[in-house]
């Protein structure tokens, strides 16, 4: 018999369906924590400096916060509130996946 599990997703988006959070701007968060830089996290994706820093304006848009702080001497970094938003995106994601986990199997034992 084959195994089957369950993948699904979550973005957080505004009332016209427009992402603020999902997967994807978790990645670009957690890079740029990781390297400092905008330019590799994009690199680290093989996405466009471009469309990295639109992604990132986007959701500081939709929640008129600051997510990342550029300092050409100091680099990039997650400001305080991006990195909220980045610890209760991954809180979110976990709790979905472990509540979608038990459904899962509950239905298809």
């Amino acid at each position: 018999m084959v195994k089957l599990k369950l993948k699904s997703s979550q973005w957080i988006v505004d009332d016209q369906d427009k992402i603020v959070i999902g997967k994807g701007r978790m990645e670009i968060l957690e890079n740029i924590e990781t390297t400092g830089s905008i330019n590799q996290a994009a690199k680290t994706m093989k996405m466009s400096y471009k469309a990295v820093w639109s992604k990132i304006k986007a959701t500081e848009k939709h929640l008129n916060i600051r997510i990342v702080h550029t300092d050409r001497k100091e680099g990039t970094r997650l400001s305080k509130e991006g990195k909220e938003l980045l610890e209760k995106y991954r809180l979110l994601k976990k709790e979905c996946t472990s509540a979608d986990d038990d459904i899962f199997s509950t239905i298809f034992k």
